[in-house]
């Protein structure tokens, strides 16, 4: 049974006409867990991180293909940010209202403040993504094309970089 945050997801995402498939499974919280459930278009799967600047001032939701490993000091650069270290559980749950295991880029959703930005590895561009939605039972496939404008119209600054 999907918890109430991720029914709420599957319902803005209808709302928003975006076509989407789920499938639940058990708890995973790391990315080699979610691998190892071996989901059909399991290529498709996204690695999210959730950082901050060194002075807690910009926080990210950084979504990259699942085989990646992110370098903060390049991604620094490619963001024309300061020092990039991972957030912590309490900054977690305060701006997106996620537990450990759970980041997704969909988390931006419960970001009252639209401050949060959602970066995008540019090579999920054109295609298909999938992501828990706020829960990680369940993963939601959909292009992300579609993710991208559903976060930019809850107000949530989006970048497409290079990672």
């Amino acid at each position: 049974m999907l918890s109430e945050q991720a029914q709420t997801v599957l319902s803005v995402l209808q709302t928003a006409h975006i076509e989407y498939h789920v499938k639940e499974h058990i708890p995973v919280y790391t990315i080699d867990e979610m691998s190892a459930l071996h989901l059909p278009d399991g290529e498709a799967v996204a690695k999210n991180l959730f950082i901050r600047d060194d002075k807690k001032r910009t926080y990210y939701i950084i979504v990259v293909r699942q085989e990646k490993t992110v370098n903060l000091k390049a991604l620094r650069q490619t963001l024309g940010s300061r020092p990039l270290s991972f957030a912590s559980e309490d900054d977690l749950w305060k701006y997106l209202k996620l537990t450990k295991g759970a980041v997704t880029p969909l988390g931006a959703l419960n970001d009252e403040t639209q401050s949060v930005v959602v970066v995008f590895d540019k090579d999920f561009m054109g295609n298909q993504i999938a992501v828990h939605p706020n829960d990680n039972r369940a993963s939601v496939w959909m292009q992300t094309d579609d993710l991208i404008r559903l976060i930019q119209e809850h107000g949530n600054p989006v970048v497409v970089a290079e990672i």
